[in-house]
């Protein structure tokens, strides 16, 4: 009877330690730097066409062209920066990492329509709705949101697409 608790006993742990092997494996096979930044390490490259050039781009998470899935992407914008009157068909949530962002609502640029969301704010526009920002001071905005990001300006001729 002993060595059959004692044999049981010994599969147990012989099980906790292959699982324990199992589990530290695959947490090697997925390294935090894939998925996971701090300031200093993310990718920021030219903004898409969409953007006017000046701003930087990060995609952290996710594919924002796909057509679906999640995404999480950063835009570092330099004081002044402006995107004209445009709307996304999918919801935008939108997190001020620092610096001052600037949001109106409607479909004419109107700097006294303006409401500033320093760091630390967050808003969220539902789908379709109209709005244009700017930058005051350098500013990093991080949005969110279901694939595909798409940008829907009022007036064509704001699309910075359409001019490269």
């Amino acid at each position: 009877m002993m060595k059959r608790y004692l044999f049981l006993s010994l599969a147990v742990a012989g099980l906790f330690a292959v699982a324990g092997l199992l589990f530290t494996s695959a947490a090697h096979d997925h390294p935090h730097e894939k998925n996971a930044f701090t300031p200093d390490t993310i990718p920021w490259g030219p903004a898409p066409p969409v953007v006017r050039p000046g701003a930087q781009f990060a995609v952290l998470e996710g594919d924002p062209t796909a057509s679906s899935g999640d995404f999480t992407i950063r835009l570092k914008m330099p004081d002044g920066f402006r995107i004209s009157p445009h709307f996304h068909p999918q919801r935008e949530n939108v997190t001020v990492i620092s610096g001052t962002f600037k949001v109106g609502m409607g479909d004419e640029f109107e700097t006294d329509k303006m409401k500033a969301f320093t760091a630390g704010s967050f808003a969220f526009l539902d789908p379709d709705m109209h709005h244009f920002a700017m930058a005051c001071g350098e500013t990093i905005v991080q949005v969110h949101g279901q694939s595909p990001l798409q940008f829907n300006y009022v007036n064509p001729d704001d699309d910075p697409s359409r001019k490269r």
